[in-house]
């Protein structure tokens, strides 16, 4: 039998239109199964893990037959000043299956889970740290942009890195050689520092921005979630990575560091979290005042299930850490939230990609300008 062809977009359509913005579908994805994980839903958590290792490889595969098809149209991607943000998703996407493999992977498939978690982990830090230089530097050198045309997509490069320190930080419990847990509770406190005061500056920048020039065009709708992402997952990882620290360094001879790290840690975590808190209620206020006016759907919808997911998470880790109950009961308020969610954008996101209409790329669109008009 052969495969049901797309009807409305051939497959090298699809390939020649396909960008990176499609790895937030596995950001999404992924975050939803990790919070699942920590509820009676567990199993369903595990197969949308297992979804989205799937859907991980066929987007690398698509994204890599096109810079192998169509190589000169997949390299405008470096002058986009939209498109070449969402290098940031891959990464990102790949943190969240590194996590399954610590959360879902022991289960499944043995010790060998933390071994391939651990090699795949190391491989996110460099495609992190490779997307937070690359692409501010093309936004310095090849790139146009104003500060009315700005939003929060510049974040989705900055902020790989402080996921991979998340994702550390989930590691170091899993790894029995103490001098590589000392190895990866550094590294990814080294991380963080490369992306969360950079993250925090450039929303300091976005505050201005939308004083001054007011909220984005309805079809960068979602972007006002994004701001949520580097905050909640700031969080996250200092509130995983402090709460490893004091084992790690006792086995390192530096045990009179531990209360420093654990303490410094949670307050960071507590005050990152506050300040994800009016984030969270600016965002969802902002939402409501656009639906009202016309909110299209577009590929941006998966920005409200990331930084949601992040944020859930740093709530629930945050409840574990405080004997405060109605943090454990925002943290499963959350989840629900966030499933609700996952299933009106996945839904649509399978329709749109059936009949063809989301396989769009911008940087192939040319940008004419006007002829005048004759006499």
């Amino acid at each position: 039998m052969t495969a049901p062809r797309i009807p409305f977009a051939t497959q090298r359509d699809v390939v020649r239109q396909f960008t990176p913005n499609w790895f937030a579908v596995t950001m999404g994805t992924g975050v939803l199964a990790l919070a699942l994980a920590q509820t009676p839903l567990r199993t369903l958590g595990q197969i949308l893990w297992l979804v989205n290792i799937a859907l991980f490889c066929l987007f690398s595969g698509l994204y890599a037959a096109r810079w192998t098809l169509f190589p000169h149209e997949a390299r405008k991607i470096f002058e986009h000043p939209v498109m070449s943000m969402f290098f940031g998703c891959a990464p990102m996407g790949l943190a969240t299956i590194v996590n399954g493999f610590l959360t879902f992977g022991p289960e499944l498939i043995g010790p060998s889970a933390i071994a391939i978690a651990e090699t795949l982990w190391r491989i996110d830090v460099l495609l992190a740290i490779a997307c937070g230089l690359a692409v501010p530097l093309m936004m310095f050198t090849r790139q146009e942009h104003g500060i009315e045309r700005m939003t929060a997509v510049w974040l989705l490069p900055i902020v790989p890195a402080e996921v991979a320190a998340a994702s550390g930080g989930l590691l170091i419990p899993h790894l029995a050689d103490p001098t590589a847990r000392l190895d990866v509770l550094v590294t990814s406190y080294v991380l963080w520092a490369l992306s969360v005061p950079l993250a925090l500056s450039i929303l300091t920048v976005l505050v201005l921005r939308m004083a001054l020039h007011k909220l984005p065009e309805a079809g960068m709708a979602a972007t006002s979630w994004l701001a949520l992402g580097p905050i909640g997952t700031g969080a996250l990882a200092l509130l995983l990575l402090g709460d490893a620290a004091p084992n790690v360094l006792g086995q390192a001879d530096l045990t009179a560091l531990a209360g420093v790290f654990r303490g410094t840690s949670l307050l960071g975590g507590l005050l990152l979290w506050g300040y994800g808190l009016w984030w969270l209620m600016m965002a969802a206020l902002i939402t409501m005042r656009q639906l009202r006016i016309g909110l299209p759907f577009n590929l941006g919808w998966w920005g409200y299930t990331f930084p949601l997911g992040v944020f859930t998470l740093a709530t629930l880790k945050l409840a574990r850490l405080l004997p405060i109950p109605a943090l454990g009961a925002l943290g499963q308020s959350l989840i629900a939230v966030l499933a609700a969610v996952w299933v009106i954008v996945a839904v649509r996101t399978v329709r749109g990609a059936w009949s063809g209409v989301l396989f769009h790329a911008p940087c192939l669109v040319a940008e004419q300008a006007p002829v005048p008009a004759r006499a």
